[in-house]
C-alpha cells in the first residue's frame, strides 16, 4: 500500500463527522524526519488506541459573511471531545462563549463587559476592582472548567494569613460567586464552585451613635463656625437621607410650600473619586420625604446663598442644593473630612456620615414611633430590614408588649374570680319593672306572670318562687 493511501486510511479512521455541526478527530504530536508535525496522519494512531488525543473543529459565522473554524483539542477520549463540542454549540446557540479552553480571566472580562449594562456605576467600579486586583491574579490562568472549590479555599487561606480584612475578602468572593452563578444559569458550568461560600459573612460592627444631646451640641457648634455645612447636617439628621441622596438633591425636587422633597438621584464617587450622578440605592428609595420646620429653615437659608436655583437640563451637576461656591458638587470624601473635623471641635466622638441616618432612626424609635412609620421614613424596601438593623432599639417596645399581655391576663383573672350573682336573686331589671307599678292599679295574676316571663327571657334568670 502506498504512503498516500495509508495516509488517507489513517485520516478516515482518525476523523469522524458528528451528527450535527462540527467534526471529531484524533491526532498526535509526532513529527517526521523534517521535524514537521504529522498530526492526524500518524500511523501509530491505527496500531495504538491510546496514542494521541481527541479534538473537535466547528465552523462558526463571523462578521462580513465569512466563516471561521474553531479547533479545540487535548481531550483524552472521543466522548470527552463530543461533550465539549455539544456544549460549545449550545453556548453559541445561547449567545455565550462555551469554549472549553476559556480561562477564568477571559470569562471574567466577558462577564464584566456584559454586566456593564445592568448595575450602577458604583457597583461596576467595585466589580472591576475585585476582578482585576484579586480574582484574575489568583485564578486567571486556570481554565474555567478546572476552577474548583479547593482553589478558592486556598486563596482565602492565603489572603487571611496576609492580613486581608474579612469583610473585603467576603465581598471579593461574593463578586466571584455572582460571576460563576451566571455561568451556571447559562449552562456554561454544571455547578458554582464558589457556592457554598468559603467565608461566612462577617457580623456588622457595633455602631456608636450620638445621643440627642451630642447631636444638638454638634449642630450648635456647626452653626457657629461653618453655617453652610451645618445646613447639610441638619438635613441629613432631620430626614434620615443617605449621604449620596443629600449631595445629589436638586432644587427642582424641593417643594417647601408643600413641605416635601423628592429623592430622584444620588451622587457617588467612583474610580479615584470621579463624581457621577446615579439612581438611588433601591427602587423603594425613590420617593418623597416630609420636611420638618427645622429642615425647612435650613433649606431656606441654603436657598438664599445658592448660586442658582435652576439647573441646566444638560448638566446633571447644576442646580444642586449642596454644592461648592462655583456650583460644582461636593465630594463625599470632603463631607466626611468636615464631619470629623467639626466633631473633634465640638467634643463628640467620631462617626461616619451614614451614622447620621442611624441617628435619625434611633431618635424616632426611642421616642415610641411605630416601626412601620420609621421604615417608611427611611424608605427601606421591607419592614424586616428596619427591624434587623435596629433590633437593639426595639427592646423597650418588646417589654411594653409583654407588659400589656401580663396586665390584660391579670385583669381577666381578677374578673373571673369574683362571685357570680346567685340564680335565685331577682334581676335588677325585674325589681325596677315591678317598682314602677306602685301607685298604679294592681295587676292581675296573669299580667304579673307575663311580666316575669319577659324578664326571664331577656336576662336568663329563673322566675322567683311566689
Amino acid at each position: 500500500m502506498e504512503v498516500s493511501e495509508l495516509s488517507r486510511l489513517v485520516e478516515a479512521i482518525a476523523m469522524r463527522t458528528s451528527v450535527g455541526r462540527g467534526r471529531i478527530y484524533r491526532r498526535c504530536g509526532c513529527r517526521d524526519t523534517h521535524r514537521h508535525q504529522i498530526g492526524a496522519r500518524c500511523p501509530h494512531l491505527i496500531a495504538d488506541s491510546t496514542h494521541g488525543t481527541w479534538g473537535f473543529a466547528v465552523d462558526i459565522p463571523s462578521p462580513g459573511r465569512r466563516r471561521s473554524t474553531v479547533r479545540r483539542g487535548g481531550f483524552t477520549s472521543q466522548d470527552a471531545a463530543e461533550e465539549a463540542l455539544r456544549r460549545f454549540l449550545e453556548g453559541e446557540a445561547g449567545g455565550f462563549d462555551a469554549d472549553p479552553n476559556q480561562t477564568v480571566a477571559a470569562y471574567l472580562d466577558a462577564w464584566l463587559a456584559a454586566k456593564a449594562l445592568v448595575p450602577k456605576p458604583t457597583t461596576m467600579a467595585r466589580y472591576r476592582d475585585y476582578v482585576r486586583n484579586d480574582l484574575v491574579p489568583a485564578f486567571g490562568t486556570l481554565k474555567l472548567d478546572q476552577l474548583a472549590h479547593r482553589h478558592i479555599s486556598a486563596f482565602v487561606t492565603g489572603q487571611l494569613s496576609a492580613g486581608r480584612g474579612r469583610t473585603t475578602l467576603y465581598r471579593c468572593l461574593a463578586t466571584l460567586s455572582s460571576a460563576l452563578g451566571d455561568a451556571v444559569r447559562q449552562h456554561r458550568l454544571p455547578h458554582n464552585p464558589a457556592s457554598p461560600p468559603v467565608l461566612r459573612r462577617p457580623p456588622s460592627p457595633e455602631r456608636r451613635i450620638w445621643t440627642a444631646e451630642e447631636a444638638a451640641r454638634f449642630l450648635t457648634h456647626c452653626h457657629q463656625v461653618d453655617p453652610k455645612t451645618a445646613d447639610l447636617f441638619e438635613v441629613l439628621i432631620g430626614t434620615g437621607m443617605r449621604k449620596g441622596e443629600a449631595l445629589g438633591l436638586h432644587w427642582n425636587d424641593v417643594h417647601l410650600d408643600q413641605g416635601v422633597l423628592y429623592i430622584r438621584c444620588a451622587l457617588s464617587a467612583i474610580d479615584n473619586n470621579r463624581l457621577v450622578i446615579t439612581t438611588p440605592k433601591t427602587r423603594s428609595s425613590r420617593g418623597w420625604i416630609a420636611i420638618s420646620p427645622r429642615v425647612a429653615s435650613a433649606l431656606r437659608r441654603r436657598a438664599r446663598s445658592a448660586p442658582s436655583l435652576r439647573g441646566d437640563p444638560n448638566d446633571y451637576f447644576s442646580g444642586l442644593v449642596f454644592c461648592r461656591p462655583d456650583d460644582r458638587p461636593l465630594g463625599p470624601r470632603l463631607v466626611l473630612d468636615r464631619l470629623h473635623r467639626l466633631s473633634e471641635e465640638a467634643g463628640v466622638h467620631r462617626v461616619t456620615v451614614h451614622d447620621l441616618r442611624h441617628l435619625a432612626a434611633t431618635i424616632t424609635i426611642t421616642a415610641g414611633d411605630p416601626l412601620t412609620v420609621v421604615s417608611k421614613t427611611l424608605r427601606h424596601s421591607t419592614l424586616s430590614t428596619t427591624a434587623n438593623l435596629y433590633s437593639h432599639l426595639t427592646q423597650q417596645a418588646a417589654h411594653q408588649a409583654v407588659d400589656t399581655i401580663d396586665h390584660t391576663l391579670t385583669t381577666a383573672a381578677q374578673a373571673a374570680s369574683r362571685p357570680l350573682r346567685s340564680a335565685w336573686l331577682r334581676p335588677p331589671r325585674d325589681h325596677h319593672a315591678l317598682g314602677r307599678t306602685k301607685g298604679r292599679p294592681p295587676m292581675d295574676e296573669r299580667t304579673a306572670s307575663e311580666l316575669r316571663f319577659r324578664t326571664v327571657g331577656t336576662t336568663g334568670f329563673e322566675p322567683a318562687t311566689p
